[in-house]
């Protein structure tokens, strides 16, 4: 395992010595490297479907009611946009945190479930939070770390990424946290959970009720509200005050509104 992270932080330390602090985007769509070189302060974000590896320094999450560290070696991903709050904890100018992001879609995993025949076995009949913490194992640092050297021969990107890109969801869903990464409750259309998750984040700024949620997709509202806190570790309002406050935050930093103005809902 040291091995492939010691390559991996070659690679990445290299990539990343001439540019900003921060998230880069690389010449893969889907691929983006970081670097900084200092701690950062506890931040509210909105994490979109991704799979994000640490190869060097160490990051504490806040999820919902739980507050995880991890490191060198281990990643977080999530399968919807999950609102949380982070910072990175370790990190100096002799040895910044680095890390990856690798950004996907509920339609890729299915697609490689559907066309890989992968029968995900269940763990339980209870569905688990959306986002979880894991450490990769050597398959998955070798794929990426063959997804990072790729990026040197240019010509070759936009054939082989799409490629490897599906190796590595091959990976996560016949690994050790398959039971996590592919859940139910997230991917059958008849699941009416993941079609209210789905339609909330589609329409944040749109007010509803939960009842006329539940009706509306073909279940009860309890049995809404029990697997929607399951998988978001928050109810369907409180999921959508949390992406409305994001947006709103996002719009100030962007500079494109004053605080009044990125409060008001026809902003967001």
């Amino acid at each position: 395992m040291l091995i492939e992270t010691g390559e991996l932080l070659d690679q990445i330390a290299a990539l990343t010595a001439g540019y900003p602090e921060g998230s880069t985007q690389t010449s893969v769509p889907f691929l983006s490297v970081v670097r900084r070189s200092r701690p950062t302060p506890f931040a509210p974000a909105v994490l979109h479907p991704s799979f994000c590896l640490i190869v060097q320094g160490a990051k504490r999450v806040h999820l919902g009611p739980k507050v995880i560290d991890y490191g060198p070696g281990e990643f977080v991903t999530t399968l919807i946009d999950m609102p949380v709050s982070g910072k990175i904890v370790h990190a100096t100018a002799r040895r910044p945190y680095l890390g990856l992001r690798i950004d996907f879609r509920a339609q890729d995993i299915a697609s490689v479930v559907a066309e890989a025949r992968v029968q995900v076995e269940p763990r339980g009949q209870k569905p688990k939070t959306a986002a979880f913490v894991g450490k990769s194992d050597r398959d998955l640092l070798e794929l990426l770390l063959k997804l990072l050297r790729l990026l040197e021969r240019p010509r070759d990107v936009g054939f082989l990424s799409s490629l490897i890109k599906r190796e590595i969801i091959f990976r996560l869903i016949t690994g050790e946290h398959a039971h996590l990464f592919f859940q139910t409750t997230l991917f059958d259309p008849a699941d009416g959970v993941g079609r209210v998750i789905d339609w909330i984040r589609q329409n944040y700024s749109s007010s509803f009720t939960v009842e006329r949620l539940a009706r509306s997709n073909g279940v009860s509202v309890s049995g809404l509200h029990h697997k929607f806190k399951a998988v978001t570790t928050m109810s369907p309002l409180q999921y959508q005050k949390q992406l409305r406050l994001q947006e709103a935050r996002r719009i100030m930093l962007g500079g494109l509104a004053n605080a009044t103005t990125a409060a008001l809902p026809s902003r967001l």
